[in-house]
Order: structure tokens, then sequence, then C-alpha cells
């Protein structure tokens, strides 16, 4: 990973004026970020039937309850012996649904190793919540328990049990941040001391995610912003499919309660402020961290938050957009009936000379049956990985606007094999730091905490690939 540019704060301008509103997702203490297409949903527990489980159970690859939990006590228990049938029977019909229904009981279940986690409703339940919480209690169950399978379900009932009574309350969400849940919620046995004890003041503080009375001798802020290119080239050189995902991921190591505030080039907030010709960025579906203000960021783009210790995801979002390839790859392979087949594969980068793309990789697909293979290369390796019927050729450092050629020879048996699978695409892996796609960049992040301490933020930019693939003739 590339090293950190220290951030240096620009002084804000003028307050905006009020900005159009756009559609947000949010999720309630501990629950990290929805699902893509959740956006509008309202927090957890808001609204009759905005959630309203039944019950949650944990079974076995048999069907066979390990542990349940019974919140509401209007779906009678034994429905969950219905579930493994109609799984079956959906399953062999090959209309497998992640809801199934018994009567007028819906059944809502993931896959987890193998086990089987089960929610079950009466009501008109938002089912996107029901699906976030229970991969919520499979990450809950794992950070408590390394691993999350059969055996470990029967060696910590007691554990679980008490995890289920703090996660859920008559159906609703409640906390459900682990490293909350672990400062009370041990593995770990206690003396029986007189009085009643406190339950932390997380439990029952409007700021869940974050813990009082933190401590650190250095105060840091690392952000990284991360975006993962996804491209599909048809075989004359056309993009078929383009997007950008990206995400913005914090360290946070301060002390106290600290706010923080944190300004992107947001083409919104730049054309209600009449600086459209500026570089701006307008950001599509975007998905908060709980702990963002909306209101704040509604009203004037500010993404104004009070942050949980550690490591987390503070937003991501998407951009759907034409994107020029980063890397172009052009192939001209030749196949010399029951001899040999030839590849010649030239690679441009396609970005700026300032910047370099790190650990490139390149895979080309080549038959199953090539053997005896001969490589040359202007620059980096070259390996053949038959187990992947692929070659691999890897470039350590390949700088903005040059190009290579790779030249590859295989030979193939006198026997021909029928390809009745088609060609498969070439895919490229790489990551270029300093760099973004969309252009999005951080114009101010501060740091506000009562005691006025001084803190560093450190900002970095990465671009990598995501499905990045092109086709070949």
């Amino acid at each position: 990973m590339a090293p950190r540019r220290r951030h240096r704060p620009r002084r804000r301008g003028p307050r905006p004026r009020p900005a159009r509103r756009v559609e947000l997702s949010r999720l309630p203490a501990g629950a990290g970020l929805l699902p893509a297409g959740s956006a509008g949903v309202r927090p957890w527990g808001v609204g009759a039937g905005s959630m309203s489980a039944s019950a949650v159970y944990v079974l076995d690859l048999k069907g066979k309850v390990l542990i349940c939990r019974n919140y509401r006590g209007d779906v009678d228990m034994s429905e969950v012996e219905h579930f493994m049938p109609i799984l079956m029977e959906k399953e062999e019909e090959g209309t497998l649904s992640p809801i199934l229904a018994h009567g007028g009981v819906r059944f809502m279940w993931i896959k987890h190793n193998n086990l089987y986690l089960v929610a079950t409703s009466k009501k008109n339940a938002c089912v996107s919540l029901v699906f976030s919480f229970l991969y919520k209690v499979v990450q809950v169950f794992s950070e408590y328990f390394k691993e999350l399978e059969e055996e470990s379900i029967r060696d910590n009932f007691v554990i679980i049990y008490e995890l289920l009574d703090e996660l859920m309350d008559f159906g609703y969400p409640q906390t459900t941040d682990s490293k909350i849940l672990q400062e009370y919620i041990t593995q770990e046995g206690h003396k029986l001391e007189t009085g009643a004890p406190r339950p932390p003041a997380t439990v029952t503080n409007a700021v869940s995610w974050r813990s009082e009375g933190i401590k650190y001798r250095k105060n840091e802020v690392f952000l990284d912003v991360i975006e993962s290119v996804n491209l599909l080239v048809s075989a004359n050189g056309n993009v078929l499919r383009s997007e950008i995902v990206g995400s913005i991921k914090m360290r946070v190591f301060l002390s106290g309660m600290p706010e923080l505030r944190l300004g992107l080039n947001d083409k919104v907030l730049f054309d209600n402020t009449g600086r459209g010709k500026s570089k701006s960025v307008e950001l599509e579906d975007v998905k908060f961290h709980q702990c963002v203000r909306l209101s704040r960021f509604e009203n004037d783009r500010t993404i104004s938050f009070i942050p949980p210790d550690g490591e987390f995801e503070l937003m991501s979002y998407r951009l759907n957009t034409h994107v020029k390839p980063l890397i172009w790859i052009e192939s001209v392979i030749e196949k010399h009936s029951h001899s040999r087949i030839e590849y010649m594969i030239k690679a441009k980068s396609q970005f700026k000379r300032r910047s370099t793309a790190n650990n490139v990789e390149i895979h080309i697909p080549v038959p199953n049956d090539a053997d005896s293979p001969k490589f040359k290369t202007t620059v980096g390796s070259v390996k053949w990985v038959p187990e992947n019927s692929e070659i691999v050729w890897s470039i350590k450092s390949f700088p903005g606007g040059k190009e290579y050629l790779m030249r590859a020879h295989f030979g193939l048996p006198s026997v021909e094999a029928e390809d009745k699978e088609g060609k498969p695409p070439i895919s490229v892996k790489f990551e270029i730091p300093y760099f973004t796609t969309s252009g999005i960049q951080v114009r101010y992040l501060k740091i506000i905490e009562k005691s006025g301490y001084q803190a560093l933020p450190w900002v970095r930019y990465i671009t990598q690939n995501g499905d990045y693939q092109l086709r070949t003739q």
C-alpha cells in the first residue's frame, strides 16, 4: 500500500445555501452499512412493522435447532420444523428463494458455513433490514468465537443467549456493535459482586458506537479514499460496461469524544454555491455509516460525525459513468492448426505520466491442452499457470503513458479438442496510489474536541481494479 501524505486543511468559504435532497441509507447503532439498493429506508425500529422479527433460530445442515430465541411470541416456535422440507423442495424445483413461506409465516434465512440462520415473522417486515440483521449476527458471533460453525454454537450456549438478548428486543435490533457488546458480555468468568453492576455508558448513550474515556498519547486520523473500477470491453474495443465503486475508510485514534467534519468536492454543493465550473463529482448511491448526521449533510453537504474508535467504513458510493480504460490491452492470437498457438499482447497505461500502477497482473487465458510454453517480454515476468489454463504477465511498476509488449508461444496436440465454452476474457489487476478515477477530493478534514488537543489527519487516494475484463477475438 502507498504511504500517506499529510493532509493540510483548507480554509472554508462562505456558508453554502441549502442543497437539493439526496436519497441516503442509514443503519442504527452498530449496524454498519445497508446492502446496495436499500436507499431511503428508515433507521431500525422506526415505524410499525419496520422490522418485527418474531424469532431467530440457528439450525444445523439437517434442520435441527441448535439454539433459538423467541422475541414476540406471536409465532409458534414449532413452525421452524417446516423450514427444511420447504427449502429442500424448492431446491429440487430450482426455485429456491431467500424468503420461504408456510401458511402465514415467512422464513428469512441465510447460510453460513454449516449453519442456517433463520428469522420468522407474521408481520409485513422490512426484509432488507431483517437480512442485514442476520448478517450482523454472523459478524458479531464470528468476532466472539473466531469461527462460526456448529461446534462453536454448542460450546458457547450461555454467551450466545446473552448476545441474542442484547442484539434484539421484541423483534427490534438494539446494540449490534461487537466492540460495545464485548464491554459487558465476555467469555471470561467473573465473581459475583454485591450491588447491581451499571451497564456501560455506551449502551444507553446517544453515541452508542463510541465508548467514553478513550485516551491516546498521539492523536491521529487516517482516511483512505479507495475506488474500484469495473470494466467490460468488447473484442472490437468498445466499452460495454463501466462503473466506479468507491468507499471512504477511516482509522481513528483520537482521545475523548471528538467531532469530525469532512468536506468533499461534491457536485451538488459546487452547483449551489455558483462554483459549477470547478472540478466536482456527482456521487450516486451514497451510503453512510450510522455515525453521520444526515440532516447536516442534506443542508450544506458537510459530513459531520462522531467517529467510532478504530477502523470503519465512513461511506460508500457509486458512479455509473463512462470510464476510459486505465490499462488498455491489445491482443493478437494466431492459431496454427495442429501445431502451435502464438500470442502478442500489448499493454498500454492510459493515465497521467506522474502516476504509476503497482503490482499489475494481466491474466491471459490459453487452451487447456497447450504445452511447451515460451515467453518474451519487454518488461516484467511471465508464468504459465496450467491449473487455471492461463498465463500471468506481472509488471511490478507500470508508469503512466507507457506501453509494453509480451509474446508467448505454445505447442498444441495433433488432435484438436473442440472448444464449446468460447474464449474467456483477459482480466487485469492493478493498484494506482495518489489517484482517483472519479476525481473526488477531500477539501478539508477538521477535528474538534473540547480539550482542544492537536491531531494529525492523513489522507490517501487509491484506485484499483474491480471486475476488469477485456474480451478477445
